[in-house]
């Protein structure tokens, strides 16, 4: 609807500007959107006030010369009305709105799916937590934002594939083999002062138990720097295969695993920077090698060698984008900390010495997760064991109020997540309201088909007979859904997602308060069933995107 409307406004320009009623003017992305009060309309833009400086008129003269101008040739207005400082306001035909219900249940599951990605091939990378530790709620939040826009991107016509690389090189790997070394010498009986640098969670504990179950003291009178490097691929697999099954428990597959010892292959990180070195892109103070991120915008430049010859994380970054864009993703997306927003410049700088838009290349920063216990926040450290894991979100709530909550703000913003609400089964908490709402429909339909009363398609009703207020308010929100997932794919903002959820359901919830469905009078019986059987699609299809149940009984 906003699409055909955009079109009308833009051809009424066209035939003000050639009768002479405006100049030739450069027409802006014309932005059409809900009104928050109905009775300025269905929808709303404020193109002539934006048209009004370049055509040195007033808006509301403007807005006159729009609206007369305008040829509804299919008929899809009811009335258009001028507002304020030059608005224009737009009534849509009831007929037209009822005529969503048709569309929805026809193409059921398909409804809202969109193909604004034209098959470009976009990568998400998300989680990418070294395999140090369990997961914890901050990395839970990163995993559920990742696979949620992985599938909306999806719905919306793009070639999505999931990534999660492996830090799986460097000191803190190092520090993970020796911190089971040290919890192993200790079980086995020597008296170890533990470094602050060493991790030291139970799950340390349980795997040196693992290895001296399997491999006795034979450790104790090994070489240790070899040891080290043995302990710690022994504990890394170990952690990414937890790591994958609390991801499995939680909704999230990725299409593959990167490792990072993949970049240093046949000295593929050194070669790079030899390449860029070459073209100038880096250079040498003669201890240490530079990048020159200000030349693209960075405060200052950025270290790739140290003095110790050791390449730093951003010279693997630099290889690990290129070999992305080698494999053929059109575009990126890394999902990342919100501790890492200074890192960004230097990333985006780059991509483009590799030849790439820095459009290319999109970051979605998520913020942290506030957990409470009795009004104290838990403290969360890999290192000191004194953290939240994703494990014990899930156990305590299950994966969809977790999931649920993780979404119900914009990713850059902190959330508090309240365990108690995420387990209540009342509307205090948004994933049982909304569940509610799709299981409510299912009981519904459930009880007409005792009563000899089949769910009738939407050619066998009279959609006229839909005229409560709230039924067309349903109506709208329905035919509202592809523009909101067109605006979250477009904007990368999922939380959209579940604010409509939560706009739906409750709109259903007042309509089921305040209407009976299932009424002595057939035909009104028949057309409100169509109407909640259109409502339940789409919260099913809506909750599928974010990888939460819609239950059909609760």
């Amino acid at each position: 609807m906003k699409n055909k409307l955009a079109l009308l406004i833009a051809n009424s320009v066209a035939v003000c500007t050639k009768k002479g009623l405006l100049p030739d003017i450069r027409l802006p992305q014309i932005e059409i959107e809900v009104p928050a009060n109905p009775d300025h309309g269905d929808y709303a833009t404020n193109v002539a006030m934006v048209l009004a400086s370049q055509a040195r008129q007033n808006p509301r003269k403007i807005a006159q010369a729009i609206q007369e101008n305008l040829e509804d040739s299919e008929g899809i207005l009811e009335k258009t009305q001028i507002a304020g400082p030059g608005f224009l306001n737009f009534v849509v035909k009831d007929d037209l709105w009822r005529q969503v219900l048709c569309k929805v249940l026809n193409e059921k599951d398909k409804y809202g799916c969109l193909n604004i990605g034209t098959g470009k091939k976009v990568q998400v990378e998300f989680v990418s937590a070294n395999p140090t530790g369990p997961l914890h709620i901050g990395h839970a939040r990163g995993a559920v934002v990742g696979d949620v826009l992985s599938s909306l991107l999806t719905a919306t016509g793009y070639m999505v594939s999931k990534e999660y690389y492996i830090n799986d090189a460097g000191n803190q790997m190092n520090n993970l083999g020796k911190s089971v070394l040290y919890r192993y010498r200790e079980l086995l009986g020597e008296k170890i002062d533990f470094p602050e640098n060493c991790y030291q969670g139970d799950y340390i504990k349980e795997i040196s138990s693992d290895i001296i179950k399997k491999e006795g003291r034979h450790y104790l009178t090994q070489n240790e720097e070899e040891t080290v490097s043995f302990f710690n691929a022994v504990a890394g697999g170990v952690i990414l295969e937890d790591i994958k099954k609390d991801l499995k428990d939680f909704g999230v597959t990725f299409d593959s695993y990167f490792s990072e010892k993949e970049l240093y292959k046949d000295n593929g990180v050194g070669n790079l920077l030899d390449a860029l070195q070459k073209q100038d892109f880096i250079y040498s103070d003669g201890e240490t090698l530079w990048f020159k991120t200000t030349a693209y915008g960075d405060e200052k430049d950025r270290v790739v060698i140290r003095k110790n010859g050791d390449p730093t994380y951003f010279a693997a970054d630099i290889a690990y984008h290129q070999n992305k864009f080698a494999r053929g993703f059109d575009m990126l997306i890394d999902i990342w900390g919100a501790d890492h927003h200074g890192y960004m410049p230097r990333l985006w700088a780059a991509i483009q010495t590799l030849g790439h838009d820095k459009n290319d290349l999109k970051i979605i920063l998520v913020q942290l997760v506030n957990l409470l216990r009795a009004g104290e926040p838990v403290a969360m450290s890999t290192r000191s064991g004194e953290f939240v894991t994703l494990r014990e979100v899930l156990d305590e709530v299950g994966k969809d109020a977790a999931r649920y909550h993780f979404l119900m703000r914009r990713s850059d913003s902190h959330l508090d997540f309240d365990l108690e609400v995420a387990k209540k089964q009342s509307n205090e908490n948004p994933v049982f309201y909304v569940q509610y709402a799709h299981a409510r429909i299912c009981s519904i339909i459930r009880t007409a088909l005792e009563r000899g009363m089949a769910l009738p398609a939407y050619e066998n009703i009279d959609p006229s007979l839909l005229v409560e207020p709230e039924e067309r308010t349903l109506i709208k929100m329905l035919a509202r859904y592809p523009e909101m997932l067109e605006g979250a794919a477009r904007t990368l903002e999922i939380h959209r997602i579940t604010f409509y959820l939560n706009e739906l359901a409750g709109a259903f919830h007042s309509y089921y308060n305040r209407n009976k469905v299932v009424t002595d009078n057939a035909s009104l019986s028949a057309a409100r069933l169509v109407l909640i059987d259109a409502v339940r699609v789409v919260l099913a299809n809506a909750l599928k995107i974010l990888g939460v149940n819609a239950p059909e009984k609760m």
